[in-house]
């Protein structure tokens, strides 16, 4: 797999993604997946507030939020919260390369990955072409960010194993590969997350990806998501007082 990260100019607000793309990206190839960061795609769509001293993040961050836990179990200022059925830090509300303002998780993420999908195997004249729009992601127990994939198109997002033999020919039962976060992952580590202005980034040359004609269908983006009650993280998870945000 190789990743190469794309410098921009400073992303502000007023500017339209599309024109970012266009002045930033080369010629796209069959095969490519451009990565973005989520920060620009909100930038772009306007989903900013300006940080004048009359906006009380924690209400902001309970509004944005799907789901948020009380702010007893607030640590370093980071408030645990699910959006999308993500599990986020602060409903995905960043200060950081803002200029000011309070950037807001982006909308419509399906909608709008799609759209960038179509835009750019048209603009490029290709067919086969993966989006993934990423954004920085905690682990417990585990000090430092690395990244997941919050939305995508053009490829299949599951590997499964499944039924599968390991190396012995034992069958596996519960294997499977994350594709979406796996080159959300990399590419972060090549774009960086703070001066590096470099929010968007192309991987090419990956093993067994399989890219499809399509938008991700429903049941796809169903199969990426688990239940509370579902995850290997359950006992965790349902111990603490989920209360409901306002997004």
């Amino acid at each position: 797999m190789k990743v190469t990260a794309i410098k921009t100019k400073k992303v502000e607000v007023g500017d339209k993604l599309f024109a970012i793309l266009d002045e930033s990206l080369p010629k796209l190839k069959e095969k490519d997946v451009v990565v973005i960061a989520s920060k620009i795609v909100a930038i772009a769509q306007g989903r900013v507030i300006k940080n004048d001293g009359t906006i009380d993040k924690t209400e902001l961050i309970k509004k944005e939020a799907d789901l948020y836990l009380p702010e007893r179990y607030t640590t370093y200022g980071v408030h645990l919260t699910i959006k999308n059925n993500i599990i986020i830090a602060s409903a995905g509300i960043d200060e950081s390369n803002g200029h000011g303002y309070f950037i807001l998780w982006p909308e419509n993420l399906v909608e709008e990955t799609n759209g960038i999908w179509d835009y750019l195997r048209k603009k490029h004249n290709i067919k086969q072409l993966g989006v993934v729009v990423t954004d920085s992601k905690l682990a417990p127990m585990r000090r430092g960010v690395t990244a997941i994939g919050i939305s995508w198109c053009g490829f299949a997002p599951i590997r499964s194993y499944v039924g599968k033999p390991d190396i012995y020919g034992k069958p596996l039962r519960l294997e499977t590969l994350n594709i979406v976060d796996c080159i959300a992952a990399a590419t972060v580590l090549e774009m960086g997350e703070a001066y590096e202005q470099s929010p968007l980034g192309i991987v090419n040359e990956i093993n067994e990806i399989n890219f499809v004609d399509r938008p991700p269908t429903k049941d796809e983006i169903d199969e990426m998501k688990i239940g509370l009650g579902e995850d290997v993280f359950t006992s965790l998870l349902t111990s603490v007082e989920w209360i409901k945000g306002g997004s």
